[in-house]
């Protein structure tokens, strides 16, 4: 779908994006201010009005498409949030003057930006990660990837309990200490430091020329079964790191936006207030 909305209607709202920032920018350039170029001039006013129609046009957008079922009429809707959301870029800035300060209308644009870059990331994340998704699991739900590492945990429990406790006691920590998830900081980096499970895997290689003999077959088999899981771990913390990705922005883009409309309101009545 990214790539329809993104083309569609032979690229429309893009043009009009386009238009809207060309005309922006040489407004800017041709009108010449009594003083300096700032949001209190009748240029700074047209666009500031135009920015804050867009906004509250864009958000509107935001909650609109989602009551459309109908593939080309989301995806308009979804060209037109993302191109005329990136010309909001020019039209702000313009209406800034350039000009910034600890004030009111500075945080509306800094929220304002927020909101863009955020959106720009959901776009990235939309177009890349379901690839990556699917790659990643190589045609496997994440159901039978956990059932699979189950499957691992009962058959290394049952090799480890004729082996000795150095090497049983790295199976039991790794079975039953073993973490998928955690916080949103290690879900988002998709690893785990300090695994029980990579931290077994390590030491029973080194372990496997130092058991009696007896027990080097079973040793040499949790070996094994210990690196597919570790293996298998690695596929499901990526799975999970990319899925809290794709939903991560749009964690940031709401909350943030509801922000953006509060200070737009408030800077707007206190622009009418001292006027």
């Amino acid at each position: 779908m990214h790539e329809g909305f993104l083309v569609y209607a032979n690229s429309k709202y893009l043009k009009w994006a386009v238009a809207l920032s060309v005309a922006s920018i040489a407004a800017y350039i041709f009108y010449e201010p009594i003083d300096e170029h700032n949001g209190g001039t009748v240029l700074g006013y047209i666009l500031g009005t135009v920015g804050v129609l867009l906004i509250f046009w864009l958000t509107w957008l935001g909650i609109r498409k989602r009551q459309y079922g109908a593939h080309f009429r989301l995806t308009g809707w979804v060209s037109a949030h993302v191109y005329l959301g990136l010309s909001l870029i020019v039209v702000a800035t313009l209406h800034t003057g350039f000009q910034f300060d600890w004030n009111l209308h500075t945080l509306a644009y800094a929220l304002m930006i927020i909101v863009i870059v955020s959106g720009i990331f959901g776009i990235y994340a939309y177009a890349r990660f379901p690839r990556l998704v699917s790659e990643n699991r190589r045609g496997v739900s994440m159901d039978d990837l956990l059932t699979q590492i189950g499957d691992l945990d009962r058959e290394c429990r049952q090799l480890a309990i004729s082996l000795p406790d150095e090497v049983s006691s790295l199976i039991l920590k790794s079975c039953e200490e073993t973490i998928i998830g955690g916080s949103i900081f290690r879900i988002l980096s998709g690893k785990a430091s300090n695994c029980p499970s990579d931290a077994a895997f390590t030491q029973l290689r080194t372990l496997i020329s130092t058991v009696d003999q007896e027990h080097a077959l079973s040793t040499r088999k949790l070996l094994v079964l210990t690196g597919k899981k570790c293996g298998l771990l690695g596929t499901v913390r990526r799975d999970i790191q990319l899925k809290a990705l794709m939903d991560i922005w749009l964690r940031v883009h709401v909350p943030v936006t509801i922000a953006l409309l509060v200070a737009l309101t408030v800077h707007i009545i206190s622009v009418f207030y001292y006027w």
